[in-house]
């Protein structure tokens, strides 16, 4: 019954978009994603598709987005920085998934404060790990936070432990995980770590909020304790969307000793603050021997923007930097 329920409303939707006018983008297939051989993994990151079964225009730019990576070829994993669904709903879940359906790689998302914040905690996980695991066919997601490994390279994807409204709680028990973590990467090797919200003060924040609080727009109370934690670790990416800003200064920020700050921005919604503020903005990471290179891309116009691209060596073999962290006073 929830199948049909579910393609019924497909069909209408789709008859909706028809009635209003709303134009379908096709990307250029011209110059399509085909990471470099050399690289030792190749993931394609987006953030805040914010699709919703009323704004029409956010599901053209996320099916033109969708139609590029379908054309693409050596990708190992799609990332999503949160806020996939503009209110949580299971029928937004169930656009984004029917138009990612088919993608041979692995989906790693976080969730965003857009995701949980309208609803009990318990049904926003659910449904939020149903939509993962539809996506890798699996049942391997079972909590907001977790980590996996591709091709010997861990992912570390943090997430809500409470329904926030804009920011993130994370608690000490996960910061603790997160800690224990990050210490079994092998040293010298690339650390990614993703969370919808950035650190606070950091890339533009809390100018681009438009806010004299220093935390706006930020993960939030747990901002400080989340940077120690980090930067106790080399080569560290730190991988946020949140803040809807284009592409240019606030893109990329070194924060503190190890961290690489990398805020993406977003695919969807409109942009701003940013040298390009267009829709379908996105980066391709490919990973090499001492070496990440984040390429910038339009998915929505398949069609890759090289001024933008940030090439970041990766720092050798060295001991991890003594920092004790007290989590209890998170």
């Amino acid at each position: 019954m929830v199948m049909i329920a579910k393609k019924i409303f497909m069909f209408i939707f789709s008859i909706y978009l028809s009635i209003t006018g709303t134009a379908l983008i096709s990307p250029s297939a011209d110059d399509p994603i085909r990471p470099s051989a050399d690289a030792n993994l190749a993931f394609a990151i987006i953030a805040d598709p914010q699709v919703s079964n009323y704004m029409p225009e956010r599901y053209n730019y996320f099916q033109a987005s969708a139609k590029d990576l379908k054309n693409a070829e050596g990708l190992d994993a799609l990332l999503n920085a949160g806020d996939v669904a503009e209110n949580g709903l299971e029928m937004e879940y169930s656009l984004v998934a029917e138009e990612l359906a088919g993608l041979k790689l692995r989906h790693i998302v976080a969730e965003g404060n857009h995701d949980i914040r309208l609803r009990v905690y318990e049904q926003s996980l659910s449904r939020f790990n149903n939509f993962i695991n539809t996506l890798n066919g699996d049942e391997s997601a079972v909590s907001f936070h977790h980590s996996e490994s591709i091709k010997g390279y861990k992912f570390i994807v943090l997430g809500s432990d409470r329904t926030e409204f804009e920011e993130n709680y994370l608690s000490p028990e996960q910061l603790e995980w997160l800690d224990k973590e990050l210490a079994s990467v092998e040293e010298g090797q690339p650390r990614f770590v993703m969370v919808h919200q950035p650190l606070k003060n950091t890339n533009g924040l809390p100018k681009v909020w438009n806010s004299p609080i220093d935390s706006a727009g930020s993960i939030g109370a747990q901002s400080d304790e989340l940077k120690a934690i980090l930067d106790k670790y080399t080569n560290v990416f730190l991988i946020t969307g949140h803040e809807h800003t284009g592409f240019g200064e606030y893109t990329y920020e070194k924060v503190g000793k190890n961290i690489h700050s990398i805020n993406v921005p977003s695919l969807c919604v409109n942009n701003n603050d940013g040298e390009n503020n267009d829709h379908g903005l996105a980066f391709v990471a490919e990973v090499y021997e001492g070496r990440v290179l984040f390429r910038a891309r339009n998915l929505c116009e398949g069609k890759w923007l090289p001024e933008f691209d940030i090439d970041i060596p990766l720092e050798t073999a060295a001991a991890p930097i003594p920092v004790r962290v007290d989590y209890t006073a998170v």
